[in-house]
């Protein structure tokens, strides 16, 4: 009979230390996500966790009355059966140190560690009980621990334990979230996090790129560049890039040139008005506000009104998302794969766009394009033919144009090879 009680005071005294190990592992939003949906015991075990100061006082409470119980009783059955001496006092001493190691400590809490996530809801509906009932008992005790902690000057978190996460923490959860979120998912919300560190400057199609139509050109010559341009809208200007009067939808241009009475007057009364973004605008504050003003294209200008380049609501999702399939409306390819593996890029290309798709390092702290860092690294002018290494990778000069560079090669990186 004696052992049958010894028997069940381990197994009490393991309950409570599995509760107060899956309580304190358990994932606090994963419990919240629980309680929200209805269930009971996660909402109970948010309730003990809001109080961990008096969850702690009964769980250690319920533990050591057993393990003292328990370490008594045995003490008892020792000197039955080895007679009232201090040899049975050592064996009743070791074993229940055993037996509480073992069956009430370890094991235990190895299993409330594993399982939090069952544990901590179903040991809910014993624990909350026996605060009620023991609240008189863990008040007390709780008025000498808030006394040390006040003589100590350690004062705990109003509420519990804190919940907040940063920014880091956060990008931490995703990266280490595995399985439990699609890959997609989680780049797309990772990119999120990153788009506050990012300006329209970044992901820009830069002046010496953008595709415009001239008013001053032929009329068969603008006819012609709307019949074969892939975009559908374009920037149109007078004399000069900086003069633009407006943006033309390229489709209606189109119907409008067939018929008889369309005159360049009728073509600039239909060109929408541009609209521009200052240079460095944030890129999450040029999305919401091209979604307030209904725009999908900006013109990037600088302080001094100077045309700097032109971005789009798609730059700003493919930062999210990662690039859409099929042409974009308004970047060409900026790069070309040669045969034997390395690329013939424009001078003009974005180091993040060669980074993100080509799988290239480059840094893009100071300057934002290929020619620039070319520029920057050389500190010299460019000739044709020079070969240098940026980041690792060897960058061949193919053709300049005044003092910029036109193409480079960007040649395979032997130790990225093996």
């Amino acid at each position: 009979m004696l052992i049958c009680t010894l028997f069940v005071l381990l197994l009490l005294s393991g309950f409570f230390a599995a509760a107060e190990t899956s309580m304190m592992a358990v994932n606090r939003y994963r419990l919240k996500h629980m309680a929200k949906s209805g269930h009971r015991g996660a909402r109970l075990a948010e309730w003990l966790l809001a109080r961990t100061d008096k969850l702690l006082g009964v769980v250690l409470l319920g533990n050591n009355l057993i393990n003292a119980a328990a370490a008594s009783l045995l003490t008892v059955i020792a000197f039955r059966l080895f007679g009232n001496n201090e040899v049975a006092m050592t064996i009743a001493t070791l074993t229940v140190t055993f037996l509480i190691l073992v069956f009430s400590e370890v094991t235990p809490k190895v299993i409330g560690a594993s399982y939090p996530d069952q544990i901590a809801p179903a040991s809910s509906f014993i624990l909350v009980p026996m605060l009620k009932v023991f609240y008189p008992v863990v008040w007390f005790v709780n008025l000498f621990v808030r006394g040390l902690l006040k003589m100590t000057r350690l004062t705990p978190p109003e509420g519990g334990h804190g919940n907040t996460m940063g920014v880091e923490e956060l990008r931490s959860l995703l990266a280490e979230s595995g399985s439990f979120l699609p890959a997609s998912h989680r780049s797309i919300l990772i990119n999120l996090f990153d788009l506050e560190n990012l300006s329209v400057d970044d992901v820009m199609r830069h002046r010496g790129e953008i595709e415009a139509i001239d008013l001053n050109a032929d009329p068969e010559e603008i006819a012609h560049h709307l019949e074969t341009s892939h975009h559908s809208h374009l920037p149109v200007y007078r004399d000069e890039l900086n003069e633009v009067l407006g943006i033309v939808n390229v489709r209606r241009a189109l119907v409008k040139l067939g018929e008889e009475s369309f005159t360049q007057s009728d073509f600039v009364d239909g060109l929408k008005a541009p609209y521009f973004v200052p240079s460095g605008t944030p890129l999450l504050t040029q999305l919401s506000h091209f979604q307030n003003n209904r725009q999908s294209m900006g013109l990037v200008v600088d302080e001094y009104g100077e045309l700097m380049g032109l971005v789009t609501v798609e730059d700003v999702l493919e930062e999210i998302v990662g690039e859409f399939a099929g042409v974009s409306p308004l970047h060409g390819s900026a790069w070309q794969t040669e045969k034997d593996g390395s690329y013939l890029v424009e001078g003009t290309a974005s180091l993040r766009e060669l980074n993100r798709k080509l799988g290239l390092d480059f840094p893009i702290d100071e300057v934002r394009t290929l020619n620039g860092l070319i520029l920057e690294c050389l500190e010299a002018m460019p000739e044709p033919g020079v070969t240098i290494k940026i980041a690792g990778h060897p960058v061949e000069i193919v053709q300049i144009s005044g003092r910029k560079v036109k193409t480079a090669r960007i040649l395979p990186n032997p130790k990225l090879e093996h």
